[in-house]
């Protein structure tokens, strides 16, 4: 539950979201590199630039803060725009020039993304150390400077970390003016000074997160391990009995109020803090302050920070009944993950098991490691749909009919043989697409180095501090670069239809089942029958599922086999987020008798169409699949007929996935009903949230084919 003056509190950090002012952020941080410091070195330039525009930021107070600090996120158009920061027409064009092919992949939507963002930062340092002890770190690193580039870098630190103090300390006299003088003398210390209360460290916390959050403003930089970082100061404060767990509740309820009111309305905005997990020594890292936090997102109406939950090996009973709460009470936010098989997976990578247990969701489910990751480490998709299709015609688009010369494996299926020669071709074409994408990101890191440095959220990831570099210029411990390769079920089950049908059982031969794809099985219902009824990845068939297991496996060893320029390695992160309907909308009738504008899997998940055998026969199907390659994440999506589900079913559900060993549980409750009314009466029906993969966003702010995927998702029930 929530107190008086939190719902009060609720009301108008939405009236104020709702009604944010221009931030004209952008235009100086441009004009800055413009005009100010337009004769500066590049390194200079950007530093001076980013520090002037933060310490010129508006400051918003209210004399019922007990959190001080606001920015919004709604910014003025940039009418003259700086060249020396921009990065990103640069590195494409770049690209192009190597990979001639490149736009007519993207343009034919066989790759598309770049979503920077996506990561956490070690927060907690500035709590202990202060800005004072942070910058006399950086201060002495730079007398020990090994070059020339470490020097530049070590100083745009300082320039930032000087903004940052500047921007708290504008807000002092603002409180005090208020007469809110416990808040303004509380500002006076943190950041500046270490913390020693919970009130000090959520104050500091919230105040450099803002800050960071304007330096990289991407929708998925996030808190990470909150409860984690900020737990030893609150049990300090219950050990002196300066705090109680209802005060802690009421002040993080205020903080998770203030970053909604930030973003107020960008659904496609994910800053994820992740709770629980486990200590280096193996051990639950659960905590007081992890209830807390699951508890005030369920009470509030907000969908922003996305907060979930890791549920550590033989995890507490009440937490596990918790989750099953947040599922059915939590408005369809709730994202669950189980850190054995991530950890796992974390591990077989390579990543030691100290810096394993770290990990953490940035934005809506990729697996980073805190502190330790760039934030390339979502960066886009590559469409496997249509791979097979194309694959499947010879490279003739069946929605287009065009040939599409950027895929090179085009001798159609009718070429071959045997099923084994099919597949290795098109295993070959998929990594070689993948990789043109993944090398993209270099060119894209490349001048992430020079034009946007990022400093201080670098100076809190390591090893940027030791190695003297930006987290794009090689200081960061792991440069990786992830993705997700979509539809990647849809995929499994129409090579498996491909295998069955065409080659082992001979249902039809390889030239029958291309027209029937290109006329949408119109005049081959039969044979469409027969498809249909070949068995999915999802019935729990051990012929369809280990197919599923090697295409999988296969698929994750195209990003695993890449480095990148850093020597980092790519990471499967699956997920299908808003894709669905964009796949399909390009992608023909499919091998396994699927019609057009079918839509593409969520994640991991099995096609709704294949889950025809309950919802346990399903995850036993996924757990089959080798989630110690998804070391990036794998999400599934599990949703449930509301008449049917119960906290306890959906606790033995979440039990079931955690025995079975999957990674990412997540799914809505809504009765589908409700969301067809609200279809109809989208005003009446404003705060209706859904999870839509990967993340959560209000459904009436959604697209209707969107919407309808969620509609048609099939409701596990009996």
């Amino acid at each position: 539950m929530i107190t008086e003056r939190i719902a009060k509190l609720e009301k108008l950090a939405a009236d104020r979201g709702r009604n944010m002012p221009w931030s004209h952020f952008d235009v100086d941080h441009h004009d800055a590199a413009n005009n100010k410091f337009a004769s500066c070195p590049q390194w200079e330039k950007t530093a001076r630039a980013m520090a002037y525009a933060i310490e010129n930021m508006d400051v918003f107070a209210y004399d019922d803060d007990r959190i001080g600090g606001r920015i919004y996120h709604k910014d003025l158009k940039v009418e003259n725009p700086c060249p020396a920061l921009n990065h990103v027409t640069e590195a494409a064009n770049a690209f192009k020039e190597k990979y001639p092919e490149a736009p007519e992949l993207m343009a034919n939507q066989l790759i598309g993304g770049m979503a920077k963002g996506h990561i956490t930062w070690f927060f907690d340092r500035l709590l202990s150390l202060g800005t004072t002890g942070f910058k006399a770190r950086y201060e002495e690193a730079l007398q020990t400077a090994k070059d020339e580039k470490a020097e530049e870098f070590y100083k745009g630190v300082l320039i930032l970390l000087d903004a940052l103090q500047a921007f708290n300390d504008k807000h002092i006299e603002a409180y005090e003016k208020l007469g809110n003088h416990e808040l303004a003398e509380r500002m006076k210390k943190v950041p500046r000074y270490p913390c020693e209360t919970f009130e000090e460290a959520v104050q500091a916390f919230f105040m450099q997160h803002i800050v960071v959050m304007r330096e990289n403003p991407y929708g998925g930089n996030g808190p990470g391990r909150l409860d984690y970082y900020l737990w030893p100061y609150l049990e300090r404060d219950l050990k002196k009995g300066i705090c109680t767990l209802e005060k802690a509740k009421e002040i993080i309820d205020e903080l998770f109020l203030r970053i909604d009111e930030r973003i107020y309305g960008r659904d496609m905005w994910v800053e994820a803090i992740v709770v629980g997990g486990t200590y280096p020594n193996g051990c639950s890292a659960v905590n007081p302050l992890t209830y807390i936090m699951i508890q005030s997102i369920i009470d509030l109406d907000i969908t922003h920070p996305s907060v979930y939950v890791r549920l550590p090996e033989n995890p507490p009973d009440d937490l596990v009944k918790l989750c099953a709460t947040y599922m059915m009470s939590g408005r369809n936010r709730a994202q669950i993950l189980y850190d054995p098989p991530v950890l796992k997976a974390l591990v077989k990578r390579g990543t030691p098991y100290r810096d394993a247990v770290e990990y953490a969701c940035g934005g809506c489910m990729e697996v980073g490691i805190q502190g330790m990751t760039s934030d390339f480490l979502y960066i886009g998709w590559q469409n496997t749909p249509k791979m097979l299709e194309l694959m499947i015609t010879g490279g003739i688009c069946l929605r287009t009919g065009k040939k599409i010369n950027a895929f090179k494996a085009d001798k159609g299926l009718a070429a071959y043989s045997d099923f084994e020669s099919f597949y290795k071709d098109f295993i070959s074409e998929c990594d070689r697409i993948t990789k043109i994408y993944l090398e993209e990101q270099d060119f894209y890191s490349e001048l992430s180095e020079r034009n946007r440095p990022s400093y201080l959220i670098s100076s809190m990831i390591d090893d940027c501090l030791e190695r003297g570099r930006n987290m794009h210029g090689g200081g960061v411990k792991y440069h990786d670069y992830g993705g997700t390769h979509l539809g990647m079920p849809n995929v499994c089950d129409g090579l498996f239809a491909i295998k069955t049908a065409v080659f082992d059982k001979k249902i039809c031969t390889a030239g029958e089942m291309v027209e029937a794809m290109k006329a949408n099985f119109v005049g081959y219902e039969r044979l469409q029958a027969k498809l249909r009824a070949i068995p999915k990845y999802g019935m729990d068939n051990e012929e369809a599922d280990a197919l599923a297991a090697r295409v999988m496996g296969d698929f994750c060893d195209m990003y695993l086999t890449f480095h990148t320029r850093w020597g980092g390695r790519g990471k499967p992160v699956v997920l299908t987020f808003v894709y669905a309907p964009r796949a399909a909308s390009i992608l023909g009738a499919t091998p396994d008798g699927r019609p057009l504008d079918s839509m593409v899997s969520q994640g991991v998940t099995p096609q709704s169409c294949a889950m025809t055998e309950g919802i346990t026969a399903a995850i036993n199907s996924c757990s089959k699949i080798p989630f110690e390659k998804f070391a990036g994440g794998a999400s599934t999506m599990w949703d449930f007929d509301s008449s049917w589900a119960s906290e306890e079913l959906v606790e033995a559900v979440i039990r079931t996935f955690m025995e079975k060993q999957g990674q990412i549980f997540q799914g809505n409750t809504t009765p589908i009903e409700e969301l067809i009314e609200a279809q109809k009466n989208p005003d009446e029906h404003r705060n209706l949230i859904v999870r839509v993969g990967g993340y959560s966003a209000r459904f009436v702010g959604l697209d209707k084919k969107l919407q309808d995927d969620i509609i048609n998702r099939i409701r596990h029930s009996c």
